[in-house]
């Protein structure tokens, strides 16, 4: 929400054997018109082997989306192919698709039913890809709160039609009027591997400029 947006994250890496890995990093967001271009900015902070990697993202309403990313260690810019999207994002379980997001468009969506969530009311909306090769996934179901649009669980399903991936919400936070998820899940059932995401010291209508979004402050983070 809001025309912008800044906030620190931490992501938990655990494995199925219950070993845990951090990253943190800086997160910026601009929308450049309500319901168009957006464009993401991520500047790791920690462990060492990612610190001062940074990741960005121009995203389109009627294109692919671009993605860049640099590698300190080898002084490179690297430009993410389309066909990249649903690879990992260092290593979690979330993929580059789901931190920038997937177009609406995209996907068919059906609501399947009406159904209670940890005594949230919600619409249960299952969304097919329109192309079968812009996803690694079949379909997905996803449980949407009523009174507040947002998603509090997703379940991902592959070509066999068994289940892959979970997304929860953990916590929703109001920040300035606004509701945003601040604590995230995401849960690999085929490898017994979880990434949990929290977000904090959110800051809406920061005043980012626009220059921030280019190849020049990827390797020189402002």
């Amino acid at each position: 929400p809001g025309d912008d947006g800044v906030g620190k994250v931490e992501m938990i890496l655990t494995d199925k054997r219950g070993k845990e890995r951090v990253r943190k990093f800086n997160m910026l967001r601009k929308d450049f018109e309500e319901g168009g271009q957006q464009k993401y900015f991520i500047y790791f902070i920690e462990p060492n082997d990612v610190r001062r990697m940074t990741f960005m993202v121009w995203k389109h309403v009627d294109k692919d989306d671009d993605r860049w990313i640099y590698i300190p260690s080898l002084d490179l810019v690297r430009r993410i192919a389309a066909k990249d999207k649903n690879s990992s994002f260092v290593g979690s379980d979330f993929t580059y698709e789901d931190v920038s997001g997937r177009h609406w468009a995209e996907d068919t969506h059906e609501i399947l039913r009406e159904d209670v969530l940890e005594g949230s009311n919600v619409y249960v909306i299952k969304s097919t890809p329109i192309e079968e090769k812009s996803s690694k996934f079949r379909y997905k179901l996803s449980w949407i709160g009523k009174t507040n649009s947002l998603p509090l669980r997703e379940e991902y399903y592959d070509s066999k039609e068994e289940l892959v991936k979970v997304f929860t919400a953990n916590e929703i936070t109001e920040i300035d009027g606004e509701l945003i998820v601040t604590k995230r899940t995401m849960e690999d059932k085929k490898k017994g591997h979880t990434t949990v995401v929290t977000f904090s010291e959110i800051t809406l209508n920061a005043g980012i400029e626009d220059n921030i979004f280019t190849e020049r402050f990827l390797r020189r983070p402002p």
